[in-house]
């Protein structure tokens, strides 16, 4: 399948999702679905099969509010304590292992990236096109967006001082592999994040939660021994610089409701929704 045919399809895929989301409670058909994006039922099946792993009528139940309950309820208490072993090859790894976090130096932190060269590429993945940037130290900023315009815009904003270079780097194609659906070959991440130490506390924390898994913003405040910080850690999540790697679209309100994203709730109930169908079809 070429870019343009796995973009077709995502958005297809994409708008899809937010019907169901906007219609859950009425239990829509396939055909009310399939309809919704312009789409006979026939194909309409196939292509979502075919990008999520498994049927629609699967993906919503990955969806529900009941499944998610189901899985806060059977998540451990302390995330640094969670178990990994999904029963699944390459996903089982711990990814806190893998993905390692360095932080910026106070004064490429304050000083808008000053002295830093940071190559960025842009790439198709299932979700959406992203942009990737690294340092000489690792990736530092992953992002999905759109138009390239305003995705290179942001990047700038980010580090205004920096030398910025159009080039694909090992960092990056290690950061993109994660998109694959096969983890059994994934290579060492590395991440070089501006943040404050609370920030990259929170981001690190993200890490230990397990792949198809969720957990609570207040359960991240109680895994950095800050219980009293939900709302603090709420920011930090929000500002998380690293799509999909550092994983906080698995982080939603104690009630089930998936809740905001940075990339937008549709994006982020497909990625809850991805992950969860993955493990499934190979429990």
């Amino acid at each position: 399948m070429n870019n343009h045919s796995r973009k077709v399809n995502y958005q297809r895929i994409q708008k899809a999702i937010a019907y169901i989301r906007e219609h859950y409670q009425q239990q829509p058909s396939l055909e009310q679905i399939a309809d919704s994006v312009g789409m006979s039922r026939y194909h309409f099946q196939k292509t979502f099969t075919e990008w999520a792993g498994v049927s629609p009528k699967k993906f919503i139940q990955y969806l529900s509010l009941e499944h998610a309950k189901k899985l806060l309820e059977s998540s451990d208490q302390s995330l640094m304590d969670v178990s990994y072993d999904l029963g699944m090859s390459g996903s089982s790894r711990l990814h806190d292992l893998f993905v390692n976090i360095e932080g910026m130096t106070p004064g490429e932190f304050r000083n808008g990236g000053e002295g830093l060269n940071i190559n960025y590429c842009f790439a198709e993945t299932l979700f959406g096109e992203v942009i990737v940037a690294s340092t000489e130290k690792g990736v530092c900023h992953l992002s999905f967006q759109e138009d390239k315009e305003i995705a290179l815009q942001q990047l700038v904003d980010l580090f205004p001082l920096a030398r910025l270079n159009s080039f694909v780097d090992h960092f990056q194609q290690q950061a993109l592999s994660i998109f694959s659906r096969d983890w059994s070959e994934l290579k060492a991440i590395k991440l070089h994040l501006a943040g404050t130490e609370f920030q990259l506390k929170v981001w690190q924390s993200l890490l230990k939660v397990p792949h198809a898994n969720l957990t609570t913003y207040r359960k991240i405040a109680e895994s950095i021994g800050k219980p009293k910080a939900v709302r603090a850690v709420g920011t930090a999540i929000g500002r998380n610089p690293i799509a999909f790697i550092i994983p906080c679209h698995r982080v939603i309100q104690a009630s089930g409701c998936i809740g905001g994203y940075r990339w937008g709730e549709h994006r982020k109930s497909a990625l809850i929704g991805w992950e969860s169908a993955e493990v499934g079809d190979k429990q």
